[in-house]
């Protein structure tokens, strides 16, 4: 699934996911996730406003790590894509999404099989 950064002034506040794709991925049961971001692992709580039209994933940990690998490139702030592969129960991995909107990692797979 492709989702987004959300900032608000010069921070990033949140990981923007989508009303569909939570209807898709997320279990309304499931009050946390796990996050791999590159060799990071994090545990982040979901929100019950994320499964009423507040599909945003927020957490310290999260907007740190995307502030200092993605938005150094991106001076004006404007939201950056990012895949979320599921990754496991409840496991997701963040990893860039080409101009193409396939992630390299998937694009790897499907040249594979």
């Amino acid at each position: 699934m492709v989702v987004k950064t959300q900032s608000k002034g010069h921070a990033v506040t949140a990981l923007h996911v989508g009303v569909n794709n939570v209807r898709r991925y997320f279990p309304k049961n499931v009050a946390e996730i796990e996050l791999q971001l590159d060799h990071l692992q994090i545990q982040c709580g979901l929100r019950p406003g994320f499964w009423q039209g507040q599909p945003e994933i927020s957490d310290p940990r999260l907007c740190a790590w995307l502030e200092a690998k993605h938005m150094r490139t991106q001076p004006d702030r404007s939201s950056i894509p990012l895949a979320m592969v599921p990754a496991g129960k409840n496991s997701f991995r963040l990893q860039p999404v080409r101009e193409t909107g396939i992630s390299r990692a998937k694009s790897a797979a499907s040249n594979a099989a």
